[in-house]
């Protein structure tokens, strides 16, 4: 079987070098011929994700394509799969990801705890009298990695002249994930209930802790509410659920993600199956595979330096290996600049505790900077 994938990012590169076992060949579509999935595909087609001509290249030479990243020309992907093309996850699913004043409506309507909103496609004529701040303004189309997110403190704060929606700042106490696997069938594969640490200033996911350090009625709730969102969504593949517990102890729906997740990347050292392998069976209609957590982790974002740029520099390189049950994944990009995902290190510990313990000692150790 070959197995398209629209998108040649770190998530292309793992999902490719995690599941080559499985005899699968690789048929990557990218704009940049040095994406650090290239260098691993079978195949490689280099062009936009929003040009049709080169969408309908990557379909018609595999078996089922899959997206790593959500950026794509919908429309003409709609097109190939009603020429008889198999997409998985669905442009239908897709399209709705895509705009988050459909995804809000959708959970709306299914009755899924979700924040309150309301939208404008003109933000700067947007009527604020009456509303609470600080309000979140979120991009309803494009937003990736905290851009097109912004906190108005009030009416008055300069806003993005973009169609959005808005909704009350929420009263966070843990930011939570899921990852939710669903097969053709129906089945379910569901992950632990995870916790996201946020870098406040760029709003990119800086650590993830596995499992959460909630009760077992939060995380069964929290369980409950990503699977209820795939179903709504009609997913197949592997679906990042983000989620907020508020200081009530209220577990509401944020955003879905229809690919593996960077909440998911745990799973490779921590997991029975990680979400790269589960996304894979899922698209390609095999059985599932189990979820079982073998220990708890915690998963560090590595990030460009603040004032990086050029070739990059990783300094801690070797004492950070050193630290027993570290395993480190560079996504091979060759460019660094501030804030930009450069790789992530997952660290195992036999209690929750020591894995935050170890990964403290390891995010003082490795940086990656800019040799310029």
């Amino acid at each position: 079987m070959t197995l398209g994938i629209i998108g040649g990012g770190q998530l292309g590169r793992m999902l490719i070098y995690r599941t080559k076992k499985l005899g699968i060949r690789f048929a990557v579509l990218d704009a940049d011929a040095g994406a650090p999935a290239a260098s691993l595909a079978d195949i490689f087609i280099r062009g936009g994700l929003k040009d049709g001509s080169s969408l309908e290249r990557l379909v018609g030479s595999c078996d089922v394509a899959t997206y790593e990243i959500e950026h794509i020309d919908i429309e003409s992907l709609a097109s190939l799969a009603a020429a008889g093309n198999t997409i998985r996850p669905s442009p239908a699913t897709l399209r709705v990801i895509q705009d988050k004043l459909l995804q809000k409506d959708l959970y709306r309507r299914k009755g899924i705890p979700s924040t309150d909103f309301f939208t404008d496609d003109d933000p700067a004529r947007a009527d604020f009298s009456g509303r609470t701040f600080p309000l979140v303004q979120k991009a309803r189309r494009e937003g990736y990695d905290g851009r097109g997110v912004r906190v108005l403190k009030s009416p008055d704060d300069p806003k993005m002249p973009v169609p959005s929606i808005f909704e009350p700042l929420v009263d966070i106490d843990k930011e939570l994930g899921v990852m939710v696997a669903r097969g053709l069938d129906g089945s379910l594969a569901v992950y632990p209930v995870v916790e996201m640490a946020f870098n406040p200033d760029h709003n990119i996911c800086d650590t993830v802790v596995a499992p959460a350090r909630i009760d077992g009625e939060t995380a069964r709730r929290a369980r409950e509410i990503a699977v209820r969102a795939v179903e709504a969504l009609g997913g197949i593949g592997i679906f990042g659920i983000e989620l907020f517990l508020d200081r009530r102890g209220e577990v509401l729906l944020n955003e879905a993600a229809p690919r593996p997740h960077n909440s998911g990347h745990y799973t490779m050292e921590a997991c029975v199956t990680c979400q790269f392998e589960q996304h894979v069976r899922a698209v390609a209609g095999l059985p599932l595979g189990e979820t079982r957590l073998f220990s708890p982790a915690v998963m560090l974002n590595l990030l460009g330096e603040p004032g990086s740029s050029g070739e990059p520099r990783i300094d801690g390189y070797a004492e950070a290996l050193a630290v027993p049950g570290a395993s480190l994944h560079l996504y091979g990009k060759t460019e660094v600049r501030p804030f930009r995902k450069m790789g992530h290190i997952t660290i195992l510990g036999g209690t929750v505790e020591e894995a935050v313990l170890k990964s403290e000692r390891v995010r003082s150790i490795l940086k990656i900077r800019g040799k310029r």
